[in-house]
Formats: structure tokens, C-alpha cells, sequence
């Protein structure tokens, strides 16, 4: 009697456990939950492919219940039922949109609620049946039909187009190897271009020469109240290079000479480097497009190049704009210099250019310490937030 008993309460468990687990996928797939549903029903006017009991409806994007019944409608063969659940309190109106929406790639679907004025009617029972609504046409195709259509129509665009196409991957095919037998000549094409261009690409063995900042006539002791923030100069494009900028008449002997860097950059940083050697280095500080600061410096490189005319000349020149934290121009000047040159070698040219812009940026700094000087100090709602 023990192990029959022992048996009997097995097998009942045994049950139980079944019993669960069709209740729960029962749950899972018609109700969704155990919380109350109100029932609506959806009437498409077309196929729903993908469209299951228990797929998921959503309202605005949001979940809100579940389809729990599919079927035809036996007097309108064309029209396809379906009965779903949502939660009480979901804004469901007489002029709510609703369409058939796509659950990625799979083919899923599910039933999307949307839009509906507060001025349309909430919708009501009408005798025993559930409020129905009425899906939108327009949104009933199917994404593997659309997809199909998209595939028969390039089938048949490679189909009409297979002896070009397969013409046109020969042709890669011989370009690439033929690009392949000649990558050394195609090296020196690019080199070619970029020495055209003026482009900044170093060739082994030139001369690099570098930009010095100014040196002071005079510290000064008691920098002015507030900080400068020095941007990046603005440049032509026959400036913004690291190339020795020569007039064509001029015809210095540079050969692949170049200045270190991109003149814009190069220039910005001994700008700066200037202001600190002139004894303002807790008040200057090199700028980007995000920086703030009280002051702001903006300069405009106009020239800085090798001219000809009875002797060689070494010019820059440079216009500049102060202004302050919130962008109005408070200042501005341009500022010229131009240094003689007893020969066109390539070094004394460039010794000529550094020594033009130390002259021009020694008054910059001077200029911009003098404007800053007889401003009132900047107040505490005008310093920008760190």
C-alpha cells in the first residue's frame, strides 16, 4: 500500500506540473498576463501574414496587449478578424489609426494602435460584441511580399544587364592587376600631385625650417586682468601648407624646404608662445572651437611669402580682432612687416620670414596687452562657465 501510494502522489504531481506549464504558455501566448484586458476587435481589409495569436499590440510604441483570436469573416471571405486584448485605460478612440507593423526581418508582425484625437468618441460595446476598428489599407503589405517584389525587380535588372556586368568585373579585375604590376609608378604619380598641390606630405632628405616666436622688448610685470584665448589663424589655401610661400618671379633656390608644420598651426602656436614669453603665460591659452574665454584674439593670415621687386623681400602680414566673451569685436588692426633678403637661398629666405613675423607679432602682443589694459576689467556674469 506504501508504494502505491508513494506512486499515486507522483503521478499526481506529475500532473500538476503538466497542468502548469499548459496554463502558463497559455498565459503566455493569449492573455499575456493575469491582469484584466479590455477586448477590441481589428478588421483587415487584406492578408496578415506573420500575424499570430499572441503577437504582441502596441499603442504610440508602447505594449499594451496581445492578439488573442484570428479568423475570416464568413460573409466577406476578403476580410480577416482579429480579436485583441489590452490593458483598461489605453486611449483606443473611433479615429485611432491601425496598421499591421513588422517585427525585424523574421516576419513577425504585430498590431500597431496610433494617433486618435481627444475630440473622437471612445469607443462601446455594440450589443455583445467588442468595439471593432478598421486597419488602414495602405499599411497591409506585407514586408516578404514587398521584399519579393524588391528581388524580382533586381533579378531582372541583373538579368537584362549580365553581359555588362560581367564585362564591367573583367575590367576590374584587369585594372586591379595592372595596378598591382605598377603600385611603384603609382607612387610617384601621388608624390607628383601632392608636390602640385602644395600638399604637406614630408619628403625624405628636405629641409625643415621652423617658425620661432617673437622675443619681448620688455616683460611685462603686471599682466592685464582676464585671459586671451589665441585661435587658429584663417588662411587661403595657398597659406594653409607647410611650403616656403615664393613669388614665381622671385624663383628662390628652396628646393623640398618646408616650414615644420601647417603654417595655420604653426603660427597659432608660436602666437601663443610669444604672449608667454612676453610674461603672460597664466593669462593666454591656445584656443579650439569649444574654448571660452574673457578675451578672444582672432587673426586672418593674409600673407607670408617671398616677393620680388628690386630686392627680394620677405613679407607677412596678418589682421587681427579682439574681441570679448560674448563675441563683440572690441579692437581690431592689421599688422604688416617686411625684412629685405641679400640672396635667394632657400635658409635665408625663411630666416627672412621668421625675422617679418617676429617684428609683426611683437606689436600684436604689445597691441593686444595695450586694448586689454584700458578695458575695465571683465565682470563676474561676463566670465564664461569653466
Amino acid at each position: 500500500m506504501e508504494i502505491r501510494a508513494r506512486y499515486l502522489t507522483i503521478g499526481v504531481f506529475t500532473l500538476l506540473v503538466i497542468a502548469t506549464g499548459f496554463l502558463f504558455i497559455y498565459w503566455l501566448y493569449n492573455s499575456g498576463g493575469l491582469g484584466r484586458r479590455e477586448a477590441y476587435r481589428v478588421q483587415f481589409p487584406g492578408a496578415v501574414a506573420g500575424l499570430f495569436v499572441g503577437s504582441p499590440v502596441t499603442f504610440n510604441g508602447l505594449r499594451v496587449g496581445e492578439v488573442t483570436s484570428l479568423g475570416l469573416d464568413a460573409d466577406q471571405p476578403q476580410l480577416v478578424l482579429a480579436n485583441i486584448g489590452v490593458v483598461p485605460g489605453t486611449p483606443i478612440r473611433s479615429n485611432t489609426k491601425v496598421e499591421l507593423d513588422f517585427q525585424g526581418i523574421t516576419g513577425a508582425s504585430s498590431v500597431a494602435l496610433s494617433g486618435g484625437a481627444a475630440s473622437g468618441q471612445p469607443l462601446s460595446l455594440t450589443g455583445s460584441e467588442p468595439p471593432t476598428l478598421v486597419a488602414d489599407v495602405a499599411g497591409l503589405q506585407s514586408m516578404t511580399q514587398s521584399a519579393r517584389a524588391v528581388l524580382q525587380k533586381l533579378d531582372g535588372v541583373l538579368t537584362d544587364n549580365a553581359d555588362p556586368l560581367k564585362s564591367t568585373i573583367g575590367n576590374l579585375n584587369s585594372f586591379t592587376t595592372a595596378l598591382a604590376r605598377n603600385s611603384d609608378r603609382v607612387d610617384g604619380i601621388l608624390a607628383g600631385l601632392e608636390r602640385m598641390t602644395g600638399g604637406t606630405g614630408k619628403k625624405a632628405g628636405g629641409d625643415v625650417v621652423d617658425l620661432l616666436p617673437s622675443r619681448p622688448l620688455s616683460v611685462i610685470d603686471k599682466p592685464p586682468p582676464g585671459q586671451i584665448v589665441v585661435f587658429e589663424p584663417t588662411a587661403l589655401g595657398k597659406l594653409d601648407t607647410d611650403k616656403l610661400q615664393l613669388d614665381p618671379a622671385a624663383d628662390p633656390e628652396t628646393g623640398s624646404a618646408q616650414w615644420a608644420d601647417a603654417l595655420p598651426k604653426l603660427v597659432q602656436s608660436r602666437l601663443v608662445q610669444s604672449f608667454e614669453n612676453a610674461g603672460l603665460v597664466g593669462s593666454v591659452v591656445r584656443g579650439d572651437a569649444n574654448s571660452t574665454a574673457d578675451y578672444q584674439l582672432q587673426t586672418d593670415m593674409r600673407a607670408f611669402h617671398v616677393v620680388a621687386g628690386t630686392v627680394l623681400v620677405a613679407e607677412f602680414e596678418m589682421g587681427a580682432k579682439l574681441l570679448n566673451s560674448k563675441g563683440r569685436i572690441l579692437a581690431g588692426r592689421i599688422f604688416n612687416s617686411r625684412v629685405p633678403l641679400a640672396s635667394k637661398d632657400a635658409k635665408l629666405a625663411a630666416a627672412g620670414l621668421n625675422e617679418a613675423f617676429g617684428k609683426a607679432t611683437q606689436e600684436l602682443v604689445a597691441w593686444t596687452v595695450g586694448v586689454v589694459s584700458a578695458l575695465p576689467p571683465p565682470k563676474a556674469e561676463d566670465i564664461p562657465a569653466p
